[in-house]
């Protein structure tokens, strides 16, 4: 177990408490906080239940190792080998080399992890982390399926993505820090040294890996709904492919984990609520992020970061939100409505959002392609540094959320807007 007094994102950026961005952080104190209960909640929780320590270490060693987060990834490990026999670190780190150097596919199928070293229902943790972590789009009901089949019961499945989600979160704010820092620290704001990636971050083909196809099983089922073909700027459904809890069934803490009462009525919340400790925490991550207006970035902006790491990761409900909420915050509507029509490439129709996009779609791509030339950019524009923390946050937790709403569900065109 870890010391509850430190700060696990500052630990992995590297920050000490009288670092300029530290103290920038402690202005959105509510996400710091709950980023840290987050973590608490995901990897240290009072009760495991059925995912043990062990499996929730191993799980965030082997997200971190693939996204190439070096030093969060020797915490973890450094966690790890605490109470693991050394081959399963052994078993973690050669998952990790593998999974740096393929994507999640190889002749048509889904890659498999080694279950003969890492056990049947790791492997196949492992297996979804690399999915959901390179191709989030692609996660579906097959993909729950396979973990429904290696014995992951649906509370824990939820608990499995919230974990791997978070990662993709943790990695990519601790990047956006560390580089906030080093430039801060470099003379005159000059550009400062980034490190560049050193193995493949999107899929490649790898013949040598044992392939199958996934399958999704009674416990997992795909709805007949109408699904988006195209990023929308109106409305739409989402359906769970786990079954989320019922409302009679929900208990105080359950209820209490919602922060709003209403959302009792969404099936997403429902769902989440299987592992109300972290839904508490996430829920008021993502209120201060997007909520907390003193100073920094302003509304629009950060929802048109949400927009922008939405659409790269083929998030059509995320994008759907979000785009409306920018507009609503004084966001252009035609530069939005161009973006989800023409992809992150788009005209963005000033530099300020161009640097906002560019920003958000390398911290997206790959935590380590986000550099100084991006703060650069950012600051050309205005910005100042609580406000690209704002940015960073905004884009970071929006790699939390679309990963949940893919790999969780399918988004739906509800009747009125059906053809």
């Amino acid at each position: 177990m870890t010391d509850n007094k430190t700060d696990i994102i500052n630990e992995l950026a590297g920050l000490d408490p009288s670092d300029p961005i530290a103290a920038l952080r402690d202005q959105r104190g509510q996400a710091k906080k709950n980023a840290q209960l987050s973590f608490a909640a995901l990897l240290e929780p009072d009760n495991p239940g059925g995912f043990s320590y062990t499996e929730r270490y191993a799980v965030a060693a082997f997200v971190t190792g693939f996204f190439q987060a070096e030093r969060a990834y020797s915490f973890y490990v450094d966690v790890l080998a605490d109470d693991a026999e050394p081959r399963l670190v052994d078993a973690v780190a050669a998952a990790v080399e593998r999974a740096r150097l393929a994507g999640p596919y190889s002749g048509g199928g889904y890659v498999l992890f080694d279950a003969d070293a890492l056990g049947t229902r790791l492997a196949a943790a492992f297996d979804y982390a690399h999915l959901i972590g390179f191709h989030p789009k692609d996660a579906d009901a097959a993909a729950l399926g396979h973990l429904d089949q290696a014995g992951w019961g649906a509370d824990e499945i939820v608990s499995l993505a919230q974990l791997i989600s978070f990662l993709a979160f943790q990695v990519r704010v601790v990047r956006g820090l560390q580089v906030l820092s080093l430039d801060a620290e470099s003379s005159g704001n000059a550009a400062a040294p980034v490190a560049a990636p050193t193995s493949a971050t999107t899929a490649t083909s790898d013949q040598t890996q044992e392939t199958v196809d996934w399958e999704p099983t009674a416990n997992t089922p795909v709805h007949d709904i109408v699904e988006p073909t195209r990023f929308v700027n109106h409305a739409l459904g989402w359906k769970p492919n786990i079954p989320p809890l019922a409302k009679e069934d929900f208990t105080a803490e359950q209820r209490d984990a919602l922060i709003k009462p209403e959302r009792i009525d969404a099936p997403y919340f429902r769902l989440l609520a299987r592992d109300p400790a972290a839904l508490k925490a996430r829920t008021l991550t993502d209120l201060d992020i997007f909520y907390n207006t003193d100073g920094g970035m302003g509304r629009a902006e950060r929802e048109l970061a949400a927009t922008v790491v939405s659409r790269f990761n083929g998030c059509e409900y995320c994008a759907s939100v979000h785009q409306q909420r920018s507009k609503e915050e004084g966001g252009d509507a035609t530069v939005i409505d161009r973006l989800l029509d023409e992809g992150v490439d788009a005209d963005m129709g000033t530099p300020a959002w161009s640097a906002i996009r560019d920003a958000a779609v390398a911290l997206t791509r790959t935590p380590i392609a986000f550099g100084s030339e991006h703060l650069a950019a950012l600051r050309a524009q205005g910005f100042d540094d609580l406000a690209i923390i704002d940015m960073i946050y905004s884009a970071a937790f929006f790699n939390w959320a679309n990963r949940l709403m893919l790999s969780l569900g399918q988004a739906e065109v509800p009747k009125r807007f059906q053809a």
